[in-house]
């Protein structure tokens, strides 16, 4: 039993996006399933953090959660910039009742304990623009973050930390959501959302005592990481 993560799949079934306009995108859905199933199994749990399907609506998005409901392991998904068919829990989940996608959950204003770990995560923000508007985007993100890390259970285990945007990034950081992490004791975070050229803005390795770790799917070679 293990767990795994990865992020920005961008997933195009239904709403024929193409991605391999971009460098390093080709055929990268069958290299996302060719890696997956190596390496994940059954009993495995995988988190997707964020753009995980083109779709703009939730029937859109269905033939992308079907590809990854047949991969093997159990997928907690949190939400992405492009996760335009994001609606409400409720929904979502009748969505994937409806279909029979019973190897996916949602984390979403919640949290999962799996294999002696806490999963937290939500969407997160970023300085994109530099924009006022951002502040209070980054006060109620850090609302769900802290929604997530406050619904932990009371079972003993780490817990970790996964976002869809980078809280650290070309020289920025945003402090609210560093505080909430030292906060909640958690000493590993996930983000993905960083393409391309901009890699090498990402920031990994070790800042104020917690781990980040980069996993958009371009960047770790479309192969799930092991977190646990």
């Amino acid at each position: 039993m293990a767990i795994y993560a990865i992020g920005d799949l961008h997933l195009s079934v239904a709403a024929k996006k193409p991605m391999d306009i971009f460098s390093g995108w080709d055929n990268h859905a069958e290299k996302l399933q060719e890696n997956w199933n190596k390496k994940i199994a059954a009993e495995d749990t995988v988190i997707l953090a964020g753009d995980t399907s083109w779709g703009m609506s939730l029937p859109q998005a269905v033939p992308d959660f079907r590809i990854i409901h047949n991969l093997p392991g159990q997928k907690l998904i949190l939400k992405g910039n492009h996760d335009y068919w994001w609606a409400s829990l409720t929904k979502m989940n009748t969505v994937l009742e409806e279909h029979g996608l019973t190897s996916i959950r949602f984390l979403h204003n919640n949290s999962y304990f799996v294999q002696g770990v806490h999963i937290c995560g939500s969407r997160g923000w970023i300085f994109e623009n530099g924009q006022p508007h951002d502040e209070k985007i980054i006060r109620r993100e850090a609302l769900r973050i802290e929604a997530s890390l406050k619904s932990r259970g009371p079972q003993k285990g780490e817990t970790v930390l996964f976002l869809h945007y980078p809280p650290l990034f070309a020289g920025q950081t945003l402090e609210p959501f560093l505080q909430l992490m030292h906060k909640y004791n958690v000493r590993r975070c996930y983000y993905g959302h960083i393409h391309g050229p901009a890699h090498k803005y990402a920031v990994e390795g070790r800042v104020q005592g917690i781990d980040f770790f980069m996993i958009s799917s371009d960047y770790i070679e479309f192969d799930p990481v092991l977190v646990l």
